[in-house]
């Protein structure tokens, strides 16, 4: 009975460690198996989640769904360093290693043992007298200190990785408004670009994508950080870029198609990975036509204006459209609906006034 408590216990520690091998140093497929880091997530963020939908303000609502991906981090390393513990400590008591303490010895006391070997505390109350035990503390607590050294290296590559991610999402604010819109990034670009300038944008969010695509697939605790304003996301971002280049393919044509169709498979490939990771089914309840109705299509050939690439049967056009965005909506509609980001319109409301002109002291307009 003893030798199958002390193999679980091993059990334990070796399925801690793999996780946390896999979850930092290892890139990562997107098929993947069921690990204790996802388990880990799936059993914090769907009460989280679900807390945060009744709260009735929005900005509160935000900032608390902000603080998740911050605090997940920490207790994901908590839940790891408590495995670890845990299990040396089932080990060592179901080997019954003789203890040197002034105190009776119970599975606490081992616990105690564990805890001081992991974290290289060294009080010296409670110490192991056999050989066996004396061992296990040497190996723990080298274990505890690689764990530490492997945590310390890997929290700047995530904070450099969501500062790169966030970087365009500012970026996007005056080209494209806020919150980010299609209609309003090409009206923009009409108005003072080329279809040189539309070229090098659509080419810097291709790369962006993949970026992003490797990043988030590697760290996928990153989807749930939140940007830095209520009305932008990474998710937002992903899909006014893959609404534009739709947008472009269908209408405007000219020198931009090519580049569009890039950077829209990269982004569409982006978002599906991303979709598989978290398993977020495409859901058959997006809001396509919502999103854009056939009131709001005519609405939007009149904003963005194209010159050329429209059939003369504007109905052909909207549904070659339709098709586009059938092809990504599903996916982004359903990452929406898990992570509580809401999608970008494809027309700006009239009252809509960019983030850099607004402050804590009055609005521009």
């Amino acid at each position: 009975m003893y030798l199958v408590v002390a193999f679980l216990g091993v059990l334990l520690v070796l399925m801690v460690l793999w996780d946390a091998f896999e979850t930092i140093i290892l890139p990562r497929r997107v098929a993947r198996r069921l690990r204790l880091t996802t388990l880990f997530y799936r059993s914090i963020w769907w009460p989280w989640s679900g807390l945060t939908r009744r709260l009735t303000s929005g900005k509160q609502r935000e900032k608390y769904l902000g603080l998740f991906g911050p605090l997940s981090l920490i207790f994901l390393l908590v839940f790891w360093a408590a495995g670890v513990i845990f299990g040396y400590a089932i080990i060592s008591w179901s080997l019954s290693e003789k203890l040197k303490t002034t105190e009776s010895v119970n599975f606490w006391s081992y616990i105690y043992l564990s805890g001081t070997n992991f974290f290289t505390l060294g009080y010296g109350d409670i110490t192991p007298i056999e050989p066996l035990g004396r061992a296990l503390s040497i190996v723990e607590a080298g274990m505890g200190f690689a764990m530490l050294a492997i945590v310390i290296g890997y929290l700047p590559v995530l904070y450099q990785a969501f500062s790169r991610r966030e970087v365009n999402i500012s970026l996007l604010d005056q080209r494209a408004g806020s919150p980010s819109s299609p209609a309003e990034l090409l009206r923009r670009h009409k108005a003072s670009g080329s279809d040189e300038d539309l070229n090098e944008f659509l080419s810097s969010w291709e790369r962006w994508a993949a970026e992003l695509m490797e990043s988030h697939l590697s760290y996928p605790v990153l989807c749930y950080f939140r940007s830095q304003h209520d009305n932008q996301s990474w998710l937002a971002a992903m899909t006014t870029i893959l609404d534009t280049c739709a947008l472009v393919m269908v209408g405007i044509g000219g020198s931009s198609a090519w580049q569009a169709r890039l950077t829209f498979a990269m982004a569409r490939h982006a978002i599906v990975d991303i979709a598989q990771v978290f398993r977020t089914a495409p859901t058959t309840r997006h809001a396509s036509k919502n999103r854009l109705s056939h009131a709001d299509f005519d609405r939007m050939l009149s904003i963005v204006q194209p010159d050329q690439g429209w059939t003369e049967d504007l109905n052909d056009a909207e549904h070659r459209l339709t098709e586009m965005r059938e092809m990504y909506e599903p996916y982004v509609a359903a990452l929406s609906e898990f992570l509580l980001m809401p999608l970008p319109p494809w027309i700006l409301s009239e009252d809509t006034i960019d983030n850099w002109k607004t402050s804590a002291w009055g609005r521009i307009q």
